[in-house]
């Protein structure tokens, strides 16, 4: 087990104790038991972080650096994570109940790679020269928006971390990270590793504690220029009216989701069958894309029903420390609770349970993979994201049906369609509502791609160029010009 050695706030390159001197205990998903007790900041706290960001952006020299300069502290922060890839995948998996063999092998990878890819970027920003219909002449600058404030969900701790901070540390931003109260292990550790690379002090700024508090204390910061969030559609609406009533700040808000995944009749079973599982039981169904509505087609429903069943009765649930496991606890006991409850509300709807739908063991946070069939569109289960290992299962018979069925919901973050009939493919892809769709694949992330969601599933990007640009304002300078040749 690691050696928990960061559980301090923090702020301006020191780690320090909260204002209050309050703590909070962090949980182990898989026994119950407490890791560790970690400072507790708050509004007070969040002040002091938010000065530090501001005077680093105002006066310090991260946004002033070349980007070259910038870009080389980044690839050094990169290495660093790279060398304790490790002890961070141990961090996620003691805090979050992640599979630590996953942590260890892509997800800590995939953060260097998320670094490496914005340092290329920083010293890549750059106006335009404009063509003015006057005696004018004008160009554009993209500038840093200012301090931003980072909250972090707790599904994807150190992924979403980078996925947030990588562009906003390219653009010349300083900043203030709130990770989730459930998994504040590896933002802390990523903080050390931040001033090992030779970050500045006050640039990078993490205080842990609670939503309502210290989450709450950034969205509503007169000095916070913007605020980026991933997390419940709930608690997005609540950072919307603290942006607007505080300074009028943008706000970037990556939401929940009710992901349908459609399957049609001319589909490879075993492959389909594939896909359903991992886009469901992936990270115990704690993800915001997950596929939790499958429509199947009717000529292969039966045959897949029984093949998705007995896959899924192979699926080995235990300690995430194990290799040879799947899927480890749910995060915490409200987590585990909820999804519990969800599971009884389904069948008290009329749903049928295929598998699954019971608790693992007398101690921690363990749910069976569940699957549901015989569900109806208004029922509980199917409208809401329950946000853990339950699969509802539903039959279709064309197209137009399908499309209509995958578009009844609230949400627009994710879709994937599996077929072999390129016509369908396309006709499918641009007929439904979501930031991403993934046709014979899923979970089929990349730092190329940008990734959000329409609807009541957010907006905003992360990944890709468009994560970079919207850490940035663009100011036009325009100039007379006399007695030229031409316009």
């Amino acid at each position: 087990m690691p050696t928990i050695k960061f559980t301090k706030l923090f702020i301006n390159g020191e780690f320090v104790d909260s204002l209050s001197g309050k703590t909070f205990e962090t949980i182990d998903p898989r026994n119950g038991e407490v890791i560790a007790k970690i400072a507790e900041g708050d509004m007070e706290d969040i002040d002091l972080a938010v000065k530090a960001a501001r005077a680093a952006f105002d006066h310090g020299p991260w946004p002033r650096f070349p980007g070259s300069e910038r870009a080389r502290i980044m690839l050094k922060f990169a290495d660093l994570i790279n060398e304790n890839a490790g002890e961070l995948a141990a961090l996620d998996t003691l805090d979050a109940g992640k599979l630590f063999s996953i942590g260890k092998s892509r997800e800590i990878p995939s953060v260097v790679n998320i670094l490496r890819y914005y340092a290329g970027a920083a010293d890549k920003i750059h106006g335009d020269v404009l063509k003015m219909s006057r005696e004018l002449q004008a160009y554009t600058l993209l500038e840093p928006i200012g301090v931003v404030g980072h909250i972090i969900p707790w599904n994807f701790p150190s992924s979403i971390f980078f996925a947030k901070v990588s562009p906003a540390l390219a653009a010349g931003c300083t900043m203030v990270v709130k990770p989730a109260e459930q998994t504040p292990l590896c933002a802390l550790f990523y903080a050390h590793l931040a001033k090992l690379a030779g970050i500045p002090d006050g640039v990078l700024n993490v205080v842990t504690g609670f939503g309502e508090t210290a989450g709450a204390a950034i969205c509503s910061h007169m000095d916070v220029d913007m605020v980026s969030f991933t997390g419940s559609t709930e608690v997005g609406r609540e950072i919307m009216k603290a942006a607007a009533t505080s300074n009028l700040k943008p706000v970037s808000l990556e939401l929940g989701g009710k992901s349908p995944l459609i399957i049609f009749d001319d589909a490879d079973i075993d492959k389909a069958s594939e896909l359903a599982l991992l886009g469901i039981f992936t990270n115990k169904g704690e993800i915001c894309v997950a596929s939790s509505r499958v429509y199947v087609q009717e000529g292969i429903y039966d045959e897949f029903v029984n093949k998705v069943v007995e896959k899924a009765k192979t699926w080995v649930v235990g300690d995430p420390f194990d290799p040879e496991v799947h899927q480890g606890p749910q995060v915490d006991k409200k987590q585990f609770e909820k999804i519990l409850s969800y599971i009884e509300h389904g069948k008290r709807e009329g749903g049928t349970l295929l598998t699954g739908g019971k608790p693992i063991g007398n101690k921690g946070y363990y749910i069976e993979p569940t699957i549901f069939t015989d569900v109806k569109e208004d029922m509980i289960i199917v409208k809401d994201e329950i946000f853990g290992p339950v699969m509802a299962l539903m039959k279709f018979k064309t197209i137009e049906e399908a499309i209509k069925r995958a578009n009844n919901t609230k949400y627009g973050l994710a879709a994937g369609i599996v077929t072999n009939n390129l016509n369908v493919a396309n006709t499918v892809s641009r007929s439904i509502r979501a930031g991403v769709i993934w046709i014979n694949c899923y979970l089929a992330f990349n730092i190329d791609c940008p990734y959000g969601g329409y609807k009541m599933s957010g907006f905003g990007r992360d990944f890709g160029l468009e994560a970079l640009h919207k850490y940035l304002q663009v100011k036009s300078v325009v100039t007379p010009i006399y007695n030229s040749p031409w316009l």
